[in-house]
């Protein structure tokens, strides 16, 4: 494995490629330490830790913990995620939308642009919520979270957000243009994987202070390597569908004339509709978070949409699957591989060409879908049921043992190693593993 490493840093542009991506991360890491004005930090650390098994905790770790240090990148990467979410609801109903995703890499840059837009106005109304929520907020046992709530705090803690949302958005495309991997997803992943030393080590110190069965801390950790054995079959589990070419003359040469198969992935959307889903589910608290501090309705709504409620798994559920189903749609369209396979002579057995080939292919695409929807919305309300049938486990703590967080963490580190590995069998070194190979490896 050691080899396998070093064969890395001996290709100079995989070598460019990662030590950008460890530039980028470094910045933002650093960057996150940079504290918002007008904010009393401790007052602040008092409230996060009401709200460490709620959305908010949730959210904080999706930013890295950088909204309860009151960072300037607080917001973190969901307004940029949920930007995107809407452009791609829109593209699928509206036509102006639809002519973009049809124009080539010129629609694609209208498409981003407009989507940074959407960042901005998103950024602008969760930091307006973040800034009404803090100054709000009564006055804990070491001092009000803002000293000196007015207009001046309003204004810099807007601009403030809303410039780290967009600093940490042009990061994460300065990965998926410069780097390796897809930009975004990996700073999820870094800002997920920050937070895991201090679970664990809450843990640990529960454990010695005989708070915490450590039987039942060795059962969880069990559960963490099932769930993430399960997670990684899934992500590379694979239907081949068989396809034949039929032979052709062009001149001396023969071509075609082989079977072959079309690799369709189990899980083709990835990690994606969990994400988007999740950015979806933080939308009802931020709405809540412009009521007054004591409104019932406000109130209401952060109890029902918190992770631990058996409402917020409903709806987190039902929406990972939908954004299953709609992001593969995206991501695979059965009717451009059949009209492929019609130009170049090939054809599925048993299955006429054209429209007969593409329904075919849709068929089982949407069958081996829903088994990948279903398994994705069981773990990630797997914390959820977790917290509410053993005693002593808070949310922060199961979500590391299976749900949303190992989620995206394993299936982006699958995704970035497919990636280096394909670098490193184009130029002819071994990948990672000489047996059992990666799927991304495999030939066709």
């Amino acid at each position: 494995m050691i080899e396998k490493i070093i064969n890395i840093f001996k290709i100079p542009d995989l070598r460019k490629k990662l030590g950008i991506v460890g530039f980028i991360i470094l910045v933002y890491r650093l960057g996150g330490h940079v504290p918002v004005p007008g904010i009393n930090k401790a007052a602040l650390a008092a409230v996060m830790q009401n709200f460490e098994n709620s959305l908010l905790g949730l959210y904080d770790m999706f930013a890295g913990g950088f909204f309860s240090q009151a960072s300037i990148f607080a917001l973190g990467i969901m307004p940029y995620i949920s930007a995107s979410i809407i452009i791609q609801l829109l593209g699928a109903v509206i036509p102006y939308f639809q002519r973009l995703q049809k124009e080539g890499e010129e629609g694609r840059k209208k498409i981003i642009q407009i989507t940074r837009y959407g960042t901005v106005m998103i950024a602008f109304m969760q930091s307006i919520g973040v800034a009404v929520f803090l100054s709000t907020y009564p006055a804990t046992s070491v001092g009000p979270v803002v000293p000196n709530p007015g207009l001046a705090f309003y204004f810099v803690t807007i601009v403030t957000l809303v410039t780290g949302t967009v600093f940490i958005m042009w990061l994460g495309e300065q990965i998926s243009d410069h780097g390796i991997g897809n930009g975004i997803s990996i700073i999820i992943m870094v800002g997920i994987l920050s937070r895991a030393p201090h679970v664990f080590f809450n843990q640990i110190i529960q454990i010695k202070n005989d708070m915490v069965n450590p039987f039942q801390s060795i059962i969880l950790l069990a559960l963490m390597f099932m769930v993430i054995f399960i997670v990684v079959l899934f992500t590379t589990a694979l239907r081949k569908i068989p396809v034949q070419y039929a032979k052709r003359v062009v001149g001396r040469k023969v071509y075609g004339g082989q079977a072959t198969h079309i690799p369709m992935r189990i899980l083709t959307a990835g990690v994606m509709p969990i994400i988007f889903a999740q950015a979806l589910m933080f939308i009802p608290n931020t709405l809540a978070s412009f009521f007054p501090e004591g409104n019932a309705f406000g109130e209401f709504i952060m109890r029902v949409f918190s992770p631990t409620h058996a409402v917020y798994s409903i709806f987190f559920g039902l929406m990972i699957i939908v954004f299953t189903y709609f992001y593969t749609a995206i991501a695979f369209n059965p009717v451009d591989v059949a009209d492929n396979m019609k130009k170049q002579g090939g054809f599925i057995p048993g299955v006429r060409p054209g429209k007969n080939t593409a329904d075919f292919i849709d068929n089982i695409l949407t069958r081996v879908t829903l088994p990948a929807a279903v398994f994705l919305a069981a773990v990630a309300v797997f914390p959820t049921i977790l917290v509410n049938i053993v005693d002593g486990v808070d949310y922060s703590l199961a979500s590391f043992f299976g749900g949303t967080s190992l989620l995206i963490i394993v299936g982006v580190a699958l995704d970035t190693l497919q990636q280096i590995e394909s670098h490193l069998v184009m130029r002819h070194y071994d990948g990672f593993l000489k047996t059992g190979k990666l799927k991304g490896r495999r030939r066709f």
